[in-house]
């Protein structure tokens, strides 16, 4: 009889560890924008990506989400919120945040995302050993630069003069103008640069283009540059530029073509980072990665209102043509 009340303690200390809770992880979410995952070009990716391997919101995930609104200045404080709610990792959206993260902490892991190229901005030393508690996603300015520049100068064969926006407040946006610049200079095509750091700085960029009309617009994306886009779709469209961006959502929002990483690879692929750092992976043992899918789109719709032909032979070559 004994033996048997034994067993039965056994058995159900047992079912009450299998019936325990399991650990739910805390995500920090940094964006140099919204708190909201949803509004995010990475945020939904980012959610399916981990509701694939088993973590679920609301289950065994939960996010916090902290957004600048693009004041910088208030990215110390909002990390270090994310911090006193002790998460088990802070995932971060853009470059300022990624820096904020970095100066705030060495232990609690950092996931960066759309920062351009880690090392060019002095983020990690390698991305094969970035070391201390960053890993992510960076990117490979120089290469996909050219390849931008390429496919504008076979849209528009007489290209000449190119004008660039950039976000000038943010030095890795900086970086990739400068990257573009030089692809372009290299390609005997002029650059007309127009950084910007404020929504009312976009008013003299067009003003600028106008007094100078170039022969088409490279834009880099950035938060700023993506809030203001419409603004740039519908300049362009007035003065019948064609323009070139980073990310197929501007090809779909009404640009002409962009060309860049797939955003939802990226967001899985962080999403898998994330799983491996819940897993006990250390970020100085987690190389940085590269995207590798890119994807090139081109919207006819807004050829056809720009009145402007992409060759036959570009055309083909596109991933997605929106009609």
């Amino acid at each position: 009889m004994l033996l048997l009340l034994a067993l039965g303690q056994v058995l159900n200390l047992g079912n009450a560890v299998a019936e325990a809770p399991s650990k739910v992880y805390r995500v920090g979410v940094l964006s140099t924008l919204s708190a909201s995952l949803e509004l995010s070009p990475y945020g939904p990716g980012i959610v399916r990506g981990l509701t694939q391997q088993g973590y679920t919101p609301g289950s065994n995930v939960a996010f916090a989400g902290r957004g600048a609104e693009m004041h910088y200045e208030r990215l110390p404080r909002l990390v270090g919120e994310l911090l006193a709610s002790r998460v088990d990792v802070i995932v971060t959206f853009g470059y300022p945040a990624a820096l904020a993260a970095k100066k705030a902490t060495t232990t609690v892991p950092v996931v960066v995302m759309g920062a351009g190229d880690a090392v060019e901005t002095g983020l990690v030393a390698s991305l094969a050993q970035p070391g201390g508690n960053l890993t992510g996603i960076s990117e490979t300015v120089t290469e996909i630069s050219m390849k931008r520049l390429e496919l504008l100068r076979e849209a528009v064969p007489k290209l000449r003069h190119v004008a660039m926006l950039w976000n000038a407040a943010d030095p890795a946006m900086t970086l990739r103008y400068k990257a573009a610049a030089a692809v372009a200079q290299a390609l005997g095509v002029q650059v007309q640069p127009l950084g910007v750091r404020e929504p009312e700085d976009f008013d003299e960029a067009f003003a600028s283009m106008t007094r100078t009309p170039p022969d088409a617009i490279l834009m880099v994306s950035d938060t700023l540059t993506a809030l203001n886009r419409k603004r740039v779709f519908e300049f362009a469209a007035v003065h019948r530029l064609p323009a070139i961006y980073e990310y197929g959502r501007y090809a779909y929002d009404g640009g002409l073509m962009s060309y860049g990483p797939d955003q939802s690879e990226i967001a899985e692929r962080g999403a898998q980072l994330i799983v491996r750092i819940f897993k006990g992976a250390k970020p100085a043992d987690l190389p940085f990665e590269q995207p590798t899918r890119f994807r090139f789109v081109v919207n006819l719709k807004t050829a056809k209102a720009l009145d402007f032909s992409i060759p036959p032979a570009l055309l083909v070559r596109a991933d997605e043509v929106i009609e």
